[in-house]
């Protein structure tokens, strides 16, 4: 064979079916793992891209309106949330906490017939998880609480929406601030804090 003499061979059309195929076969898990990636990338960052919904608020099992109970009726955050000004998290309350009121009020409200047949059934409310800090991370509600209320002379419930935002204005509850350690190490030197590494990762 001389120099030049070699042609490659045309694909036929079946072939390039195939290949078409088998290419947007291919292209689904790709872009899903662009996707995922992109997702992971942009949490990482700061909070989650809004593309997949986080921006608003995840929903939860039950549409709780800290509208109604916080602006409405006047519920402080520590009436519920009632280990924040004595541990390290603030705690969920448990479905009992909220039938001392729903036993009585709010009856043909499909929210609340949703909560009495979880607490009927004896089972938890499986809230989706809104805030969140990284696992090597021990973040003390107490201690941030007591120490903000006591300085400043105010209430503890003021105290959250350092971190929180206005939850009582949020239709649904999303993440206010970006939670990374920047932000917590700038909040520390602004209020004379110790920034060793130990503080919080112990």
């Amino acid at each position: 064979m001389l120099q030049g003499d070699f042609q490659p061979k045309k694909p036929t059309r079946k072939q390039l079916i195939k290949l078409s195929i088998f290419g947007l076969i291919g292209l689904v898990p790709l872009t899903a793992l662009v996707f995922f990636f992109m997702f992971l990338f942009s949490a990482w960052l700061g909070k989650p891209m809004a593309v997949f919904g986080y921006d608003e608020g995840p929903t939860q099992p039950i549409a709780f309106p800290h509208t109604r109970h916080v602006q409405e009726l006047g519920l402080d955050c520590t009436f519920c949330h009632r280990n924040v000004t004595k541990g390290a998290a603030a705690t969920i309350p448990p479905v009992g906490l909220c039938m001392t009121c729903h036993k009585v009020v709010g009856e043909g409200l499909p929210e609340v017939e949703k909560l009495q047949a979880i607490y009927d059934s004896g089972k938890p409310i499986d809230w989706v998880r809104v805030h969140r800090v990284p696992d090597h991370v021990h973040f003390n509600h107490q201690a941030h609480i007591l120490f903000f209320s006591q300085r400043d002379a105010i209430a503890p419930s003021q105290v959250c929406a350092t971190c929180h935002g206005d939850v009582g204005g949020m239709v649904k509850v999303k993440q206010a601030r970006y939670l990374k350690m920047a932000d917590c190490v700038n909040c520390h030197r602004d209020n004379g804090a110790p920034t060793d590494c130990v503080t919080c990762h112990y």
